[in-house]
């Protein structure tokens, strides 16, 4: 088989309605760009008949491949997934939802091609929910004050619709990281960049299948495989109730001597609730890095793929 010049790799969950769109759209702009190309679809786990859907375009046309994982892993496993399978000299990667306009993979390979190896896009507007759009924004300002690295600065208009080059996928592929944000990867690796502004389209069929509670556990995972700075706050935190209640005991001693006060109940209480806070918020710190540690030494595969077809 022909190696690709592009494949483009999008995950799929709860998409069945949406694949043939998918790839009409996404043949009638490669085939316009005149280049071998390769569309990776993989299945997530998804509940409905995605996989069915894949399957049955993968039986129609060899440029269309399917990976079936054996459950759900997880959007950026998925996308792992796709890289390690995928032949060609770039990977587009791309929502299967459609938010993601395929005609702008003309536009991204162009900057690839000016020597860019990882090509960013960043929406002009987020095509989603207010609540959804005012998390993101307040997760992003969170994670950028928490990072470490100033090269992993983050967005909340930039997504994971990007180009990668070869040398890009190849360490992306080395990265073995339990937890893992696609985006924040690849700032880890610090290639040469361009991003490329582009309009959000509204979603093609059904919803988001992120819920609160996946948004905040996601943030969570973001946040502190990326960054040790949270328990050098709780440090900073623990010596600071140090300090305040240094100065608090010389203030009721003197307070005792010069006007006979006697500590009340009330302040003992506040300061006992305070410090037991503070101390349980950095067991629970603690707990989590160690939580990462343990299923990182573990050192199992990523994923499990269930079945391939076209690759």
């Amino acid at each position: 088989m022909e190696t690709p010049v592009i494949s483009i790799i999008s995950p799929v969950y709860r998409a069945e309605k949406i694949i043939a769109e998918l790839i009409k759209r996404i043949d009638a702009v490669m085939i316009g760009l005149e280049l071998t190309y390769e569309i990776i679809l993989v299945d997530d786990g998804s509940p409905d008949q995605s996989w069915e859907k894949i399957e049955e375009y993968c039986g129609k046309h060899q440029h269309v491949k399917g990976i079936k994982l054996s459950r759900n892993f997880g959007q950026h496993f998925a996308i792992t997934a796709g890289l390690h399978e995928c032949r060609g000299d770039y990977a587009v990667i791309m929502d299967c939802d459609l938010q993601d306009n395929p005609t702008y993979i003309p536009q991204m390979y162009a900057l690839a091609n000016q020597g860019a190896d990882i090509v960013y896009t960043q929406k002009s507007e987020r095509k989603h929910s207010l609540l959804k759009n005012l998390t993101a924004s307040i997760f992003f300002k969170v994670f950028n004050y928490l990072s470490d690295n100033p090269n992993a600065k983050a967005s909340d208009r930039v997504g994971s619709f990007s180009m990668l080059s070869r040398k890009t996928i190849d360490a992306f592929k080395s990265i073995r990281d339990t937890h893992r944000h696609y985006l924040m990867v690849l700032r880890l690796l610090g290639f040469t960049s361009a991003t490329l502004p582009i309009e959000h389209d509204i979603r093609y069929e059904g919803k988001s299948s992120y819920t609160f509670s996946k948004l905040l556990k996601h943030a969570i995972d973001g946040i502190t495989s990326q960054s040790d700075k949270l328990l050098r706050i709780s440090i900073g935190l623990g010596f600071s109730c140090f300090l305040i209640s240094i100065v608090w005991v010389f203030t009721l001693v003197i307070l005792y001597f010069v006007k006979g006060l006697v500590p009340g109940y009330t302040s003992l209480m506040a300061v006992i609730l305070l410090s037991t806070g503070l101390i349980l918020m950095s067991i629970g710190i603690v707990g989590i890095y160690i939580g990462k540690i343990f299923e990182q030494v573990k050192n199992r595969p990523l994923y499990f793929i269930d079945k391939r077809i076209n690759i």
